[in-house]
């Protein structure tokens, strides 16, 4: 089997997060509508947005993926070709989908765009991908609670031209890749439709029927209460096998998640998928990035066996906040920023950017836009001045360690 160099393929929510992932080293982007995708809840692209969004990824060499991933429904499916034909205007390099009616309409409207199949069609046997390719799928996109030795098999048992591509890191869902009826049942919010209110991680009690407002806790051995709450999967220290195990594309969860989390995790796997392609060992400062963004528990998800829960809580380990994001920067590092979260003269932070090592700085010196010093900044947005410990690119970002866990 040939090695092949993965494609990183980073969650772009909205244009802010789509610019985050491109400039800190994403080979593609998915992304979605303002319907037939999988997130209604991130910001997602208008058409005029889309279009804005495809010119700005292909001058800079990077693929867009767009989601139509959603079961349509009868009174969507008209609505479809439509979007379709535009996707296909716009020269969007793939469309994600998971219905085999989608699948069959993407190939008339839209005959210049691959077709990849979604998670959500739980492909984790080989018959199911060779049928996908057949009917003329170029990639699939393989279920998450498929173990590393599995994959091997359908990479060996598929025809070579059809492309597979995981999930490796981001959140999961503790139903069956995402077909789940809790949340409409408790919520009216449709999970298969992109509205999913994650009731798994609500904290439950038992309550007798004729004992109302009595309640009783739920333990499971060790006193936990989460019953249902799943980790996330981090397989950072593993890209080499997934390079090995003949897979296309690597790919980041997290279309509802900031621009912040789209930037570090984006950053993090580029230089682990770097040092793997070139058979060294991934620096740890690199390493330690996914650690600085808000997260679950950690696990490998399903590629070396159950990932097992956590369920003492299902509160996000939030060590750190980011402060502000560098507009431009000359090359004596006189930086002009855009301002996330105040701070102060005096305040310890840390540099980090597109190949930019994360290091350490002290506040010595602020100034507004017209050169007038300040003392603190504290506008949401505001735009100000600081001098910076070296020349950094546009997008790099100042940050501060805080316990922001819930």
């Amino acid at each position: 089997m040939e090695r092949k160099k993965i494609e990183l393929l980073a969650p772009a929510g909205d244009m802010e997060r789509l610019q985050m992932a491109a400039a800190y080293g994403a080979d593609a982007v998915y992304l979605a509508g303002t319907t037939f995708g999988m997130r209604s809840f991130a910001g997602n692209f208008t058409p005029e947005a889309l279009k804005e969004a495809v010119e700005l990824c292909h001058r800079r060499g990077i693929r867009v993926h767009v989601t139509c991933n959603t079961m349509p429904r009868n009174n969507e499916v008209a609505r479809l070709p439509e979007w379709l034909e535009y996707l296909d205007s716009l020269g969007v390099d793939a469309i994600i989908l998971a219905d085999v009616g989608t699948l069959a309409l993407a190939a008339a409207h839209a005959p210049h765009v691959e077709r990849h199949i979604s998670t959500q069609a739980s492909v984790v046997n080989y018959q199911s991908a060779r049928a996908w390719h057949q009917l003329g799928a170029k990639r699939v996109i393989l279920a998450r609670e498929l173990s590393l030795d599995e994959i091997r098999e359908i990479r060996d048992k598929t025809p070579p031209e059809l492309e597979l591509e995981v999930f490796a890191h981001g959140a999961m869902c503790v139903s069956y890749s995402g077909r789940c009826l809790l949340s409409n049942y408790m919520t009216g919010r449709d999970s298969n439709r992109g509205a999913c209110a994650q009731p798994c991680r609500y904290q439950y009690a038992l309550m007798e029927e004729k004992r109302p407002g009595e309640y009783f806790p739920v333990y499971e051995e060790n006193g936990e209460t989460y019953i249902m709450n799943s980790r996330d999967m981090c397989m950072i220290d593993h890209v080499g096998e997934l390079i090995d195990a003949g897979l296309d594309s690597l790919k980041i969860e997290g279309r509802a998640k900031s621009a912040y989390y789209a930037a570090i995790v984006t950053g993090a796997y580029r230089h682990a998928i770097d040092a793997a392609w070139s058979g060294v060992p991934l620096d740890p400062v690199w390493r330690d990035e996914v650690e600085h963004i808000s997260h679950r528990h950690y696990s490998t998800g399903f590629f070396y066996g159950q990932p097992g829960q956590f369920t003492e809580d299902s509160r996000y380990i939030r060590d750190w906040q980011i402060t502000a994001k560098v507009v431009s920067c000359d090359q004596e590092g006189r930086a002009l920023l855009t301002l996330n979260n105040k701070f102060s003269l005096g305040d310890r932070l840390e540099l980090v950017g597109p190949g930019v090592r994360p290091q350490p700085l002290e506040v010595t010196a602020l100034w507004d836009e017209d050169g007038l010093p300040l003392t603190q900044v504290r506008k949401p947005q505001m735009r100000f001045r600081m001098q910076l410990p070296q020349s950094v690119p546009p997008l790099s970002i100042l940050r501060r360690q805080a316990d922001l866990t819930p």
